[in-house]
């Protein structure tokens, strides 16, 4: 079959495992392989497209069911792509949800790491602020 990729070639030309492959074919985000008479999957170029997708939409912290969605918008070119732009747009907002709570994180440990002075264990302000105190914010009655 010419023009045609092993699982393992695809997987190599667009940077995941086997498995992986395997895995998007299981739960229908990528269409069954066409097969050899052996049995062996083969993959073409749309094939290799659609798992660069997913490899991509997957890097930037998409779901699953995102992708699927998005990968069904796009096999009806015609359609708007608002849906599409909806997803990512909420998926921007996520990022900047993460983005602030990791500004205050690094705020509040480049304050535990201000604080400690050095010395000796005992004296020590970053462990005495990670361990906080146990009794706060919990209702033992």
């Amino acid at each position: 079959m010419n023009g045609t990729l092993t699982i393992g070639q695809a997987a190599g030309a667009v940077g995941c495992n086997v498995r992986t492959i395997r895995y998007y074919e299981q739960i229908g985000l990528l269409p069954a392989a066409v097969r050899t008479d052996g049995n062996q999957r083969r993959f073409v170029v749309s094939d290799l497209r659609r798992l660069s997708f997913i490899r991509q939409a997957r890097a930037f912290g998409f779901s699953l069911d995102e992708i699927r969605t998005m990968l069904e918008l796009s096999d009806r070119p015609r359609q708007s792509c608002t849906a599409v732009t909806d997803i990512a747009l909420a998926r921007l907002a996520e990022v900047d949800r993460r983005l602030h709570r990791l500004a205050a994180l690094r705020r509040q440990l480049a304050a535990m790491v201000a604080g400690c002075k050095g010395g000796e264990m005992s004296d020590c302000r970053i462990v005495e602020a990670l361990a906080g105190d146990p009794g706060r914010g919990l209702n033992l009655q």
